[in-house]
């Protein structure tokens, strides 16, 4: 029972600072979310949350879909899925490894986002490898682990400028990618009745860490919660190496 409220106060502090940074919901969640559920829990829920999630941005923005670049995304982050989806499968049967794995990919981010924090964003338009490797990696840790965010938000800002055409465009596309993932959690066994109901519980906790999300980011330092969110995703992904 601890272990369970300790998810549902992960979930909504991740949600938390989703709304505030306008990334790492998912990111930061999962690796907690796994040590205290495990895998075949955690993925499926936080990978239907972030259905929810995207849904309630789309209501008021779905106009603003960038069609092309939508098609475009789906097309080549699905290559990426694929190949995920069949890596889990096979790591599935080796916790430890498949946890090393994931700490591997948060670690990563982590270091991939400071830098560019620091780096901050240019101008100059992404090159047609680059895009490409941008968005079959970023389907690739989508499939495994439901977290691929910061790989499309580095492809998509460079390619889409306008703030609602970009919620728009990337919100419909996790709507469509993850609802293909749910089809492959449901064959994998991971959709049963325990998740109905965890979900259910979850969602009531998500509307209330997004209410909250929102009231304080128009009150707090974005920045300090962006070095805040980057230092607790480091740390969970070292906590991995450790399970």
């Amino acid at each position: 029972m601890l272990r369970f409220i300790t998810f549902i106060i992960v979930v909504v502090l991740s949600n938390i600072i989703q709304c505030i940074t306008g990334f790492a919901g998912t990111v930061l969640a999962m690796p907690f979310s796994v040590m205290l559920v495990g895998y075949d829990v955690a993925k499926p829920i936080l990978n239907m949350l972030g259905v929810v999630t995207s849904i309630g941005v789309l209501v008021n923005d779905y106009k603003a879909i960038n069609k092309k670049e939508f098609f475009k995304i789906i097309a080549i982050m699905l290559i990426g899925i694929a190949g995920g989806t069949y890596i889990t499968h096979h790591f599935a049967l080796n916790p430890s490894l498949l946890y090393k794995l994931l700490g591997s990919v948060v670690i990563f981010f982590t270091l991939f986002d400071t830098y560019l924090f620091v780096k901050k964003k240019d101008d100059k338009p992404l090159s047609a490898p680059i895009a490409l490797i941008l968005l079959i990696s970023a389907g690739l840790v989508h499939g495994m682990f439901v977290c691929g965010g910061p790989l499309l938000v580095t492809y998509a800002s460079a390619r889409m400028k306008d703030s609602k055409e970009f919620r728009a465009t990337l919100s419909a596309v996790w709507i469509v990618l993850n609802m293909i993932i749910f089809c492959t959690d449901i064959k994998a066994g991971y959709i049963n009745a325990r998740f109905f109901i965890v979900f259910i519980v979850l969602f009531f906790f998500l509307v209330l860490s997004i209410l909250i999300g929102r009231l304080i980011s128009k009150k707090m330092n974005q920045k300090a919660f962006l070095i805040t969110s980057y230092i607790l995703m480091f740390i969970s992904g070292i906590s991995l190496f450790l399970k």
